[in-house]
């Protein structure tokens, strides 16, 4: 297998994972909350992280080169930016509730992202991923 082909693969295999915590981000807060577990709520609170996230992720070469400072910025913006979002198309008011927001919402993301980038690293990295 060539080095771009398995660059592709893990690149996509990251924005994959990615996505998935920020879906599971949603999912976790939905059940704190007592909500149902709907497509509407995971669409409602993950949607503007996802489309902020994929929007900035080519600029900031986020799975063509992926560092650990990338992915950092990538969440800071993406997450933020996607929180502010929500918070405008929801035309809720912009006071503590959306700082307990945003602030729980960067924690928890964080966390989701750094255990699966580092499972990811461990398992792209290994011998047996890659035989040679």
């Amino acid at each position: 297998m060539s080095s771009a082909v398995k660059t592709r693969k893990s690149a996509r295999l990251l924005a994959w994972g990615d996505a998935i915590c920020i879906v599971l981000f949603a999912i976790i807060g939905l059940q704190s909350h007592g909500e149902p577990v709907s497509l509407s709520g995971i669409v409602r609170n993950a949607l503007p992280i996802l489309l902020v996230w994929w929007l900035i992720a080519p600029f900031l070469r986020t799975y063509t080169r992926p560092t650990w400072q990338n992915l950092l910025y990538t969440w800071a913006i993406a997450v933020s930016t996607g929180v502010w979002l929500r918070f405008m198309v929801l035309q809720k008011s912009f006071d503590t509730g959306y700082l307990v927001f945003w602030t729980v919402s960067l924690a928890t993301t964080l966390l989701l992202l750094l255990l699966w980038r580092f499972a990811a690293h461990r398992m792209l990295h290994s011998k047996e991923a890659f035989p040679r």
